[in-house]
């Protein structure tokens, strides 16, 4: 019997931001995570085909023994996680970006939310806007390039901050003093995105709080586990290629298998 395990999955090397999180509230647990490289970034297809592909990789992590998943992915979490909730005896924790939080925050009364344009056509997020910020001017920055940028592990380059400039530049005209971080990949840009807007503009992002959420939701389904956890790592891309990068946003070297 394969040992009780949290599956993790991205359109790529993004949800490590998350993994990052979970690891750290559960140190004892066993994680897989799956970057599908190989059909990233997920922003420009179709719910269905985003749907389809996380049915894939959920059916992977339950061959790998996995008794909770986590949609480490915003655009992911939008397209798919209720028809996943509905198809699978599993339990599912996805992403949700930091709206709440945010309008609580602002002193100006302008929040800004970057993301990827399917994430920000989603009805779940204008949802999210009307319940948890009411009184709040939410403006909404479709990001194209940044998912990319992270996952060649160009996150600091003339190029990237020529992106950020543009995507942010006029979220600040507007008044904008909160900025949400609405994709799991930008907070690998947190720092470059951070000396961009200045220092009094506050970053948020919900990698700690979805941690908290999956911490919950495994101890009240699986007996406490001790000792050391541990990680896998596979790839519908290039195991090499997927490696050299992840190692680069982990800090420290990852081995990546691939997916079959």
């Amino acid at each position: 019997m394969k040992q009780a395990t949290i599956g993790v999955f991205d359109s790529g090397l993004g949800g490590l931001s998350v993994l990052k999180e979970l690891v750290a509230a559960l140190p004892s647990a066993r994680f897989i995570y799956v970057s599908d490289a190989g059909h990233c970034p997920y922003g420009g297809k179709r719910a269905s085909e985003i749907t389809d592909r996380a049915e894939v990789i959920t059916d992977f992590l339950l061959a790998q023994g996995a008794k909770l998943i986590v949609v480490a992915c915003n655009t992911a979490t939008i397209a798919a996680i209720e028809s996943l909730r509905a198809s699978y005896a599993v339990s599912f924790v996805g992403m949700e970006p930091a709206v709440k939080p945010a309008a609580a925050l602002t002193q100006s009364g302008v929040v800004g939310v970057l993301a990827t344009g399917a994430a920000l056509a989603g009805e779940k997020l204008h949802k999210l806007i009307e319940r948890h910020a009411a009184g709040v001017r939410v403006l909404t920055q479709p990001c194209p390039g940044l998912v990319e940028r992270v996952e060649a592990g160009l996150v600091d380059s003339p190029e990237t901050r020529v992106l950020v400039r543009r995507y942010t530049e006029p979220l600040l005209a507007e008044g904008a003093d909160v900025l949400v971080l609405g994709c799991t990949h930008y907070p690998f840009l947190r720092a470059v995105i951070q000396q961009e807007v200045g220092s009094r503009i506050t970053l948020l992002d919900t990698g700690a709080a979805v941690a908290r959420r999956t911490q919950a939701v495994w101890a009240a389904e699986q007996p406490a586990a001790t000792g050391p956890g541990s990680l896998q790592l596979f790839t519908t891309g290039d195991p090499a290629a997927v490696a050299a990068v992840a190692t680069q946003l982990w800090g420290s070297p990852l081995a990546v298998e691939r997916m079959r």
